[in-house]
Parts: C-alpha cells; structure tokens; sequence
C-alpha cells in the first residue's frame, strides 16, 4: 500500500456481535486497512457460519453429503459484514453469510459435484492434478476444439492426458476461464505481491487527514453479474446513491437471469444506459466518472481504455475518489488479462473439497469467489471514502477465496445445513436506462 492511513474509529478495540471467527476475520480486515484493532479470538465456530449460510447445502454430490470445504469462507464474509457495518456509521440492515446462497436459492440450484451448482464448471482429473473448466458462456464450448488442439474432443479424455500447467497456459491464452487447482505460490502472487499470506486486495493511493466523510458518495458502477452489482447493493444499504451504467448493446447479462435476483441486488438504484461506441456515449461515461465518489468496475484495464477511460489518470486528475476494480487474477502480473468466474477462480485459489465416500471432487457452494468478492469490495469502498484522498482498489476473485482459506481443515460432527435462502428485495430495480434522462439532467451532462 502506497503510503499509511488510519480510519478514524472510536477507541481502539473492535466490538463485533456474533461468532468469534467472524469477529477475527472482521478484525483481521480492518488491521489490513490500517485500523487499530485490539485481537480477538480465532478459529472458532467457522463450521456454524458455514453450515446456516446455506453454501454447505450446495457443496457435495447431488446424491450425497454436504461438505465442509477447506478455510473460513463463510466466517470471513460474515467477518467483512460485520466491519462494513461498523464503518458505515449509522444504523444499517446488512445482509449475513446468507449471501453466499441467494443467487442458488432463487434460481432453485443444488449441490451436483463434480459439476457445480449452476453446472457449467466441472472439476476433472488431468495428468498431474485436478483441473475445473467453466463452459458458462457458449463462446467458452466453442473454444475447446482450439484449447485441447484436437478437432472434435472427449473432454474428460482430453484432459486426463495433459497437465495441469499445459492445461491453464492454453486457458489462458485462448480466453478460456478454466483453472488448476493451486498448489501455493505462482508467478502471479509473486508479481503482485502475494506470496506467502494472501490478502484480498492491493490497495494503491493516499488518504487525507481530516476528510470529512462524503455523507451520501455518488458511486458509478459499471459492473455486472454478481461481485460488483453485490458491492453496490451493500453500498445503497449503507446510504450511497449508486448509479448503475450500462451498454444499451451490451446491458448486464444478470438481467436475463431471475428477476428476484436482479431486484435483490439492484432496488433502491438508478439506472443509466448509454451507446459505447458513439462519442457521444463516451463522453457522457467519461463525465459520470469524473462526477463520482466511487467507481465499480469489472472490466479488465484494456477493455475501459479502448473507452478512453483509464483509472489511473481519472485518479491523478481527482482529490477525493475511490475506483474499485474487480477482475479475475488481477489488473498486474501476468495473468493480468486471463478470464475467469466465480467458480473456476475458487479453485484457482486452492478451494476444493472431495466426498469422503467416493474421493469426488466437489466444487465449493456457488461461484463463491463473486458474493466473497461482492462483500470485501464494499468494505474496502467505505474504507477510502473514509479516509479521504485518491485511492485504487485491485481485487482479484481468485485473491479473495485465497484470503480465506485460514483455519483448521478438519472438524468433529457437523452442524446440520441450512437450505440457501434469499432475502425479499426491497423493491423492484430499475428497467434499462430509466433514470438516463434524469440523472444526466442532474448532473449537468445531458
């Protein structure tokens, strides 16, 4: 982190409600922010967390037991709940590790290893190690004839009789969000300063003593799908007014998904379309930018420079704004420009559990790097505001599930799961460009 900042908060020992390792890992966060925490107790009770979060009902064969996975992801989200709540500085009503499930409760999705829960990832055995593909998109299907270098392949036979490091070095020059399990240290943790203990972001930037909290930030999000819309769901909960931005060619592929979900996520915002490839559409995109306290984005830095937005001279240019960006490795090393979901990046990460009956690989609950990713990006977001100044916020999907794989593997008698459950939106999201008019009006960039 490039220069030292301390958030502001009232005495110096952090009291959370709630289970003692999510209390740790809340703790742990707010000390990787720059925070004076007193410690508190750890890895205790993360089997709970997971069990009524509703993600252990989702990981497992469809036909066997559910699944305790390596790590604390679930207290460690709960953990990130818990500081949110207390930077946010007023009353708010946030979410648990409920999170972790919402979008496999509306949609009806349930454990199904070796596939996951949505079904388009799958974990199979290649030569040397277990190896996940994500076919979630049909572009993803159509690369594989290119990827396995055969014209017509058997996946599972094709993948059996090559590497894991062949495997992902195809992967990822082809566009193809596939993975291999981790196995410690790579050449992308090294280059992005990783190795060893993994935290979930590289914050860049510097705060300024004395700000003054903006009371209600502006935030643009440019997201989609599940980890930044999440992140700034949480951010309309603790009182932002969240913009959300989209392509009229090109909206948010969520909004073709369960419409609960995308009410869930969106309510309470305003919504912006506009046309990318026109100047004009660029122009306006540019001047919200520069309007906004706070950027979410989730494009790799190549695919917004070809907009003419680049997020660190919208940086050097500001006095007071915090741009988060959200890609699958990373915006620097050399998997800065690989592909990736919520699933294969887990895995990627080293999450990965197996049926003690069968020795099946089982993906964990569902895409969990995205609602992981969700949850730390709001946390750090109400950080920088907080402290005032420019601030960039790299979050790597991978980095977030790696960040908490912490704790003891193994546990005596699991509590019984509870089902995945969804909260009842608050209202219903905005249709496509609804607020377009309003909101430029506003902002003077009609």
């Amino acid at each position: 982190m490039d220069g030292e900042w301390r958030l502001p908060l009232c005495g110096s020992r952090l009291v959370v409600p709630g289970s003692a390792a999510a209390a740790w890992h809340a703790a742990r966060m707010l000390r990787w922010l720059g925070a004076d925490v007193e410690s508190v107790a750890s890895n205790v009770e993360s089997e709970a967390d997971w069990a009524a979060s509703g993600a252990m009902a989702l990981t497992g064969r469809r036909d066997g037991p559910p699944l305790l996975p390596p790590g604390q992801a679930a207290s460690a989200v709960r953990g990130a709940l818990l500081a949110i709540g207390l930077l946010a500085g007023r009353a708010v009503r946030l979410p648990g590790a409920g999170v972790l499930s919402e979008r496999a409760a509306v949609a009806g999705l349930r454990r199904n290893a070796p596939f996951s829960a949505g079904c388009a990832f799958q974990v199979l055995p290649a030569a040397d190690g277990w190896f996940g593909v994500n076919l979630a998109r049909e572009s993803d299907t159509e690369l594989l004839p290119a990827w396995l270098e055969e014209s017509d392949p058997v996946l599972e036979r094709a993948v059996a009789g090559r590497t894991v490091a062949e495997l992902a070095q195809r992967a990822r020059l082809l566009g193809l969000p596939a993975a291999g399990l981790s196995k410690g240290d790579d050449e992308q943790l090294a280059a992005r300063g990783q190795a060893g203990e993994v935290r979930p972001f590289v914050l860049t930037g510097r705060g300024r003593p004395g700000t003054r909290p903006v009371p209600r930030p502006l935030v643009v999000d440019l997201s989609s799908l599940w980890a930044g819309p999440l992140c700034g769901h949480l951010l309309t909960l603790s009182g932002a007014r969240v913009v959300k931005v989209e392509s009229v060619r090109r909206p948010d592929g969520a909004r073709r998904g369960p419409r609960a979900f995308y009410d869930l996520l969106h309510a309470g915002q305003e919504a912006v379309a506009l046309d990318f490839t026109t100047p004009h559409g660029r122009a306006v995109l540019a001047g919200l930018i520069e309007a906004a306290d706070v950027v979410i984005e989730g494009s790799r830095p190549r695919a917004l420079r070809q907009l003419g937005i680049d997020a660190e001279e919208v940086l050097a240019r500001a006095r007071d704004k915090v741009w988060v960006s959200i890609t699958a490795y990373g915006r620097t090393g050399p998997w800065s420009n690989a592909v990736g979901f919520g699933d294969d990046t887990a895995l990627a990460a080293g999450l990965l559990t197996f049926d003690p009956a069968t020795g099946t690989p089982a993906p964990c609950a569902d895409a969990i790097a995205d609602p992981v990713t969700g949850v730390n990006a709001a946390l750090v977001a109400l950080a920088c505001v907080r402290a005032g100044g420019t601030w960039l916020a790299d979050l790597a999907l991978r980095e977030q599930v790696a960040a908490t794989l912490v704790g003891p593997d193994e546990a005596g008698e699991l509590p019984a799961p509870a089902a995945p459950a969804a909260r009842r939106p608050a209202g219903v999201a905005p249709e496509l460009g609804a607020d377009t008019v309003r909101v430029l009006d506003e902002l003077g960039l009609s």
